[in-house]
């Protein structure tokens, strides 16, 4: 399998996580799930092609059987995100089913591909496996059709991009042979548990607990997933809880502007200050004039976190699949953004006697997209050698 491509993606509502291995090299990606219509018009020209960031300019277009009109061009990610139409996420929207998975999707794919051949402008690149994640429910009614649409061959034109001759295009066709769809939260725990390299167990405690129940908590940027795991498997499900940290940031950003007359370009803007620490936690309305704006991020995280753990007391409650379970597991970028907030709010559910034990393990941001790429790879294997895939990881060696 090492001479082969796999690509991983996480299709978050506020970010796309991707995790690539070609022929053994590994890559990481995400950018902002942000798109916004390209009008060539509007289009500010740089002075000099070395301001302009590659990663920061994706202007693209995807002719695509998996989308319907096949002549837009759009920005993506943070070129998107400092456009003023710019389109994100709704509450619980339809991603196998709306243009702008597949724009992303694909932009993503086809961005990775460039980087691997800076010197091509035209080029092909095959992607043995992909795997990609989908919410429970949605996972349920339409990952097949999902998969069929992700299948063949796909092609992405960048355009205006820095340091290429005119028309400064770039041109990827994508060969996708193969796609596994995977269920958000059961993603997670595959990460968890099996090692990357030999897909074997890498957590024998985990799976352990797993006979008395473990419930996993994905905190992401529209909705809350809780999967229920019991005898290492997912038995139980409660999607799209509409609660997320986007309306927390949202209020954010709001009260600085109101505040502090400063204007984040996006969320993902706000999200990268606060990952970065309190350190970083100030703004610069105008130039030598610095702001602390700790006094705004700090209580709505304190609100998020005592509504996270009041999502994961009602499913705890209500799952007879999962009562009695013997761990609680917060995965996603928001959870881990919040995680002084969470635990300090965990001790007040404790003194009411209702103690809720959480563990935020390494990486809990990333374990949906190294969970995904475990799962290319068992379907890789399983493809090979005619094995059933649920038994794939106790039989595979490296």
């Amino acid at each position: 399998m090492e001479r082969l491509n796999f690509l991983a993606v996480d299709l978050g509502n506020s970010w796309y996580k991707a995790l690539a291995s070609d022929q053994g090299m590994v890559c990481e990606y995400q950018i902002p799930n942000a798109i916004a219509q390209y009008d060539g018009e509007f289009y500010e020209k740089p002075y000099d092609d070395e301001d302009v960031v590659f990663e920061e300019n994706l202007i693209v277009e995807v002719k695509s059987p998996a989308i319907v009109d096949k002549r837009e061009i759009f920005y993506i990610g943070k070129a998107a995100a400092k456009q003023r139409d710019v389109s994100l996420t709704t509450i619980n929207n339809q991603k196998v089913d709306e243009d702008r998975t597949y724009i992303l999707l694909f932009a993503l794919a086809a961005y990775h591909a460039v980087l691997l051949n800076p010197e091509e402008t035209v080029l092909s690149y095959t992607i043995d496996q992909l795997a990609v994640s989908l919410p429970t429910t949605q996972y349920k009614e339409k990952k097949d059709s999902f998969k069929q649409r992700l299948i063949g061959t796909h092609s992405v034109i960048f355009h205006k991009v820095p340091g290429t001759a005119e028309p400064k295009e770039l041109v990827v066709k994508l060969h996708v042979k193969d796609v596994i769809v995977g269920a958000e939260g059961a993603c997670a725990y595959l990460g968890l548990t099996r090692d990357q390299a030999t897909l074997g167990i890498k957590d024998e405690s985990l799976i352990s607990e797993s006979r008395k129940g473990i419930i996993i908590g994905d905190l992401g940027g529209d909705s809350v997933d809780f999967v229920g795991i019991k005898n290492n498997k997912p038995v139980a499900s409660v999607e799209g809880e509409q609660f997320g940290i986007n309306q927390f940031l949202d209020n954010i950003i709001q009260k600085i502007s109101k505040n502090e007359l400063y204007k984040f370009d996006s969320r993902s803007e706000l999200e990268e200050k606060l990952s970065a620490g309190q350190s970083e936690w100030f703004v610069e309305p105008f130039a030598g004039v610095r702001k602390d704006i700790s006094k705004y991020i700090i209580p709505q995280l304190k609100s998020m976190a005592m509504k996270y753990l009041e999502h994961f007391d009602r499913v705890r409650s209500s799952s007879n699949e999962v009562k009695g379970a013997a761990r609680y597991i917060a995965v996603g970028g928001a959870a881990k953004l919040a995680q002084r907030e969470i635990q300090e709010a965990a001790v007040k559910w404790s003194e009411r006697g209702r103690p809720i034990d959480l563990l935020f393990p390494e990486d809990m941001e990333k374990l949906n997209v190294l969970g995904l790429m475990v799962l290319a790879k068992m379907n890789q294997f399983k493809k090979e050698n005619g094995i059933n895939v649920a038994h794939v990881a106790a039989k595979v060696k490296g």
